[in-house]
């Protein structure tokens, strides 16, 4: 025991005594710090948001109301497992068969099993209006026997005993100024229908917040539901003495494909869109989190790098009097712990900020549910704690490799001089770097199909690293080509500024490079993003041939009713009833299998050609019926499809089919990726419903008379409303997960990292050259010339950031455009190009001219004494 004793003293009494002298060199050395705590404390942010995000993702979502009384909730496998940790939501329901129902019961521990429906409907108030107003308070039917799940307590009246009674929620009936005893108009698959309200019926805990309730008789439920042969979702009760987690373990062991939830999950059942809010939280949360990590080591790499070379000569000393490269290396290592320790625990704070305000942008987006609850816990702290103290430790071991195996005299010789030369490998990967970008973006087999954007990212990154490995090298180039034209050297500023960039190429790429990856990124994520946009607004302005538009204003869809009614109207020659869905396409990639998430459409081939116009490249869309799909280019090119194959395709309710590819279109972008027959979509939606109706008039028709005719011909449904071309696009489709909001508010985030690191970089570099301002001033410079030679640095900065970081965006979007619009030619938003110019000047010349001032305070004689 005394042995293990004196041992664990002998290896803590060295490093306390290494972080007594970090902490030394730190006070001394404040400025020099700086930066990479600012780096730390930005990271250590970031991290701690997305690991709050990520927590809460996985123990937190929304209470159950309809289920509260239940002990387990079991529902359809509502999500496609691509691996153990990936998953893909279904956008639509996935109902049980109704059989499962006493499959359920008859397990060991069930009390009670109970089946539940989901109708989406529309309650009318006694004026026509829309009970909470359009799509702002969702209201569902269900059999009478679901009402035991809550359990909901009968206020007033009697259960419904007919096909015409029902029972209202009683904050719905106070919404609607509904009473026991009078007729209400219910509207089901905007098909309206008059029933009695027979009682009123009060939820546990005061009423339901999220939603309206409507009782109708088992049998009415279910044929309302139009799937008299399934359930959507099964309420159990335990026995007493049995842990609804036991019984849930249980229940998925005995009864083959379903999932059983207990506690705060039971939410996810009830409400999909907690589950889709949960997976893609937590999917992204932890994505993201592990992207910041590699950034954070590499902007603590590059910010300490700096901060290292600015100690060139203190560091040669230390070489020179004996310092071991293992000493070094325990000397920065400490000093990073330190700095790190004291970063992420300043930027924990701030993180739990940013983790509710990335919450209220996932809400605005219709990501999250504003009653996603959040998890505050000490994980997430621990964790970024960790990671950041372990990122700095990295990128302190990898700036301390150059020094620690430099001999003694050779670093005294280094630290006079600025290296000149790159070393070998640093130039050979970033050389072959470039090469192996242009391949995987300039290859049409590369990019080929949807993968065009997950490839140009890749490549996107490859160029990033180029840029880091060469940029000494480009900025040298840059400056031997340029530097004439950006500062007159006729001038002293511009003679000093250009003589300057020369002389130190390797400061000035510490800032550049940096700028430099940051413009690339962000003019490939807002180039890439106007792009996209731009193929499909024109490929959906291309091909839309219909006049008029049929939409449902609840949301709630438009029922094969309506498109019979609208048939006969006098100057409609088409109608085309959409139904929009999104769809699972899984196919064989690389040496195994991959599968993607595609938009579909449901549509009938009559006529399809007046109303719709997606430009088929090749195959007949007259062919599609049931057994066959129609497939965009880009979707066929992903998963290698020809005309006359078969895919493996999953729709939005899980459903697998083999549909045979009959023809391949060009506007996938514009009306979907994936189209299909119209009734196999709708059969296969939740709500059994079109999302739209196309009407296209005859040649000649007054728009007013049409107009006119098809709101008479449409009075009967209530729900539906009567829009130009407009209301199509606008029509809500399937999905609407939000992942456009969380790739913007990621990309801002890391954008806005690596904006913090080019300013700690600029401030560094300039702040630290207080003596050599000193300098120039004692022999004859006057402080507007020093400011003005400073600008001219910041010209060189400026233009070589924007030159190097534009022209590394231009191979992935010419692979970008060319995939979608079979255009090399990308489109260019002018008002985001002029906000990447105007950010790189204002963060770069700003930053220089801040640092510049704070370091030519002190007089130039007292500064020409001090510290190096």
């Amino acid at each position: 025991m005394i042995r293990r004793i004196r041992r664990v003293v002998r290896l803590v009494v060295p490093y306390r005594k290494d972080l007594s002298l970090a902490w030394s060199t730190i006070k001394g050395r404040k400025g020099g710090f700086v930066g990479s705590f600012v780096a730390v404390a930005a990271g250590s942010a970031v991290i701690t948001a997305c690991g709050i995000l990520l927590m809460s993702g996985l123990n937190t979502g929304v209470q159950p109301e309809r289920y509260a009384g239940a002990s387990v909730v079991v529902g359809g496998e509502q999500s496609y497992w691509l691996d153990e940790t990936a998953e893909v939501r279904h956008s639509e329901r996935v109902t049980l068969p109704a059989g499962k129902v006493d499959d359920i019961a008859a397990v060991p521990g069930v009390k009670s099993a109970v089946g539940d429906v989901d109708i989406a409907l529309t309650v009318l108030t006694p004026d026509g209006a829309e009970a909470g107003g359009p799509g702002e308070f969702p209201v569902a039917g269900h059999g009478w026997s679901g009402a035991s799940l809550g359990p909901f307590d009968l206020r007033e009246g009697k259960a419904p005993s007919g096909a015409r009674d029902v029972v209202l929620d009683a904050g719905l009936a106070e919404r609607a100024g509904l009473k026991t005893g009078v007729e209400v108009r219910i509207v089901v698959a905007s098909v309206p229908a008059t029933y009695r309200v027979s009682g009123l019926a009060e939820a546990p805990g005061g009423g339901l917040d999220r939603q309206g309730a409507v009782f109708f008789t088992d049998d009415r439920a279910a044929e309302l539901s139009g799937r008299p042969d399934r359930v959507s979702a099964v309420g159990v009760r335990a026995e007493p003495g049995v842990s609804p987690h036991a019984l849930a373990e249980r229940i998925t062991s005995a009864v083959p494909h379903v999932v059983a939830r207990t506690g705060p999950e039971r939410g996810d059942v009830e409400f999909l869109d907690v589950g889709d809010a949960r997976s893609l939280v937590v999917e992204s949360s932890a994505s993201f989190g592990g992207t910041m990590v590699l950034i954070v080591v590499f902007v603590v790499a590059s910010t300490l790098a700096l901060s290292v070379q600015q100690r060139r000569r203190e560091l040669a000393l230390l070489r020179a009097i004996g310092a071991t490269p293992k000493q070094i290396h325990w000397m920065i290592g400490a000093e990073m712990t330190l700095v790190s320790l004291a970063g992420a625990l300043v930027g924990a704070i701030p993180g739990v900020v940013l983790a509710f305000l990335m919450r209220g942008v996932f809400i605005l987006a219709g990501a999250m549910p504003p009653d996603f609850r959040m998890e505050v816990g000490w994980l997430p702290f621990a964790a970024s704690l960790v990671l950041c103290v372990v990122s700095a430790r990295l990128g302190g071991w990898l700036v301390a490799r150059r020094v620690a195996r430099t001999s003694p005299v050779e670093a005294l010789g280094d630290a006079a001089v600025e290296p000149k030369k790159l070393s070998r490998g640093r130039l050979v990967i970033g050389f072959l770097l470039i090469p192996l970008g242009l391949l995987l973006t300039l290859n049409d087999v590369a990019v080929s199909g949807d993968s065009a954007a997950d490839t140009a990212a890749a490549a996107v990154l490859l160029f990033v690293v180029a840029v880091g490995c060469v940029g000494p090298l480009l900025l040298r180039g840059a400056i031997l080509l340029f530097g004439s034209l950006l500062n007159r050297r006729s001038t002293a500023a511009g003679f000093l500024a250009h003589a300057n960039a020369r002389a130190n190429v390797r400061r000035l790429s510490t800032a550049t490079t940096p700028l430099a990856m940051g413009v690339t990124l962000a003019a490939v994520q807002v180039f890439g993003a106007s792009t996209t946009s731009a193929a499909a607004q024109q490929q959906f302005e291309d091909g839309l041939r219909a006049d008029r538009v049929l939409t449902a204003g609840s949301g709630a869809g438009v029922a094969p009713d309506v498109v019979d009614a609208v048939r006969g109207v006098p100057g409609v020659t088409a109608v085309t009833p959409v139904a929009r869905t999104q769809a699972l396409l899984t196919f064989p990639s690389e040496d195994s299998t991959a599968t993607k998430v595609f938009a579909a459409q449901g549509v009938p081939p009559a006529h399809l050609s007046r109303t719709m116009d997606l430009g088929v490249i090749e195959g007949d869309l007259g062919k599609l019926r049931e057994g066959t799909v129609a497939l965009s280019r880009t979707v066929a090119e992903t998963v290698r499809a020809e005309r006359g194959e078969k895919v493996d395709l999953r729709l939005g309710d899980g459903t697998v089919i083999e549909p045979r590819v009959v023809a391949i279109y060009e506007r996938g972008l514009g009306f979907g990726d994936i189209t299909l027959p119209n009734d196999l979509v709708v059969t296969h939606t939740t709500s059994q419903v079109n999302t739209a109706v196309l009407i296209r008039a005859k040649d000649g028709t007054d728009a007013g008379v049409l107009d006119t005719a098809l709101r008479r011909a449409v009075e009967p449904y209530p729900t539906v409303e009567v829009g130009d071309r407009e209301a199509f696009q606008n029509a809500p489709g399937a999905g609407g997960s939000g992942d456009w909001a969380l790739n913007l508010l990621f990309q801002t985030l890391l954008l806005g990292y690596i904006a913090i690191a080019v300013v700690n970089t600029l401030v560094m570099a300039t702040a630290a050259r207080v003596r050599e301002f000193a300098m120039l001033q004692l022999v004859g410079a006057r402080r507007d010339q020093v400011r003005a030679m400073m600008n001219g640095e910041a010209r060189i900065v400026v233009f070589s950031a924007l030159l190097f970081g534009l022209l590394a965006t231009v191979p992935p979007l010419v692979g970008i455009s060319t995939s979608l619009t079979r255009s090399p030619v990308p489109s260019v938003s002018p008002f985001g190009l002029v906000a990447i110019v105007a950010l790189t000047v204002v963060l770069s010349w700003g930053s220089i001219a801040v640092a510049t001032k704070y370091a030519m305070r002190p007089a130039p004689v007292d500064a020409i004494g001090g510290r190096e």
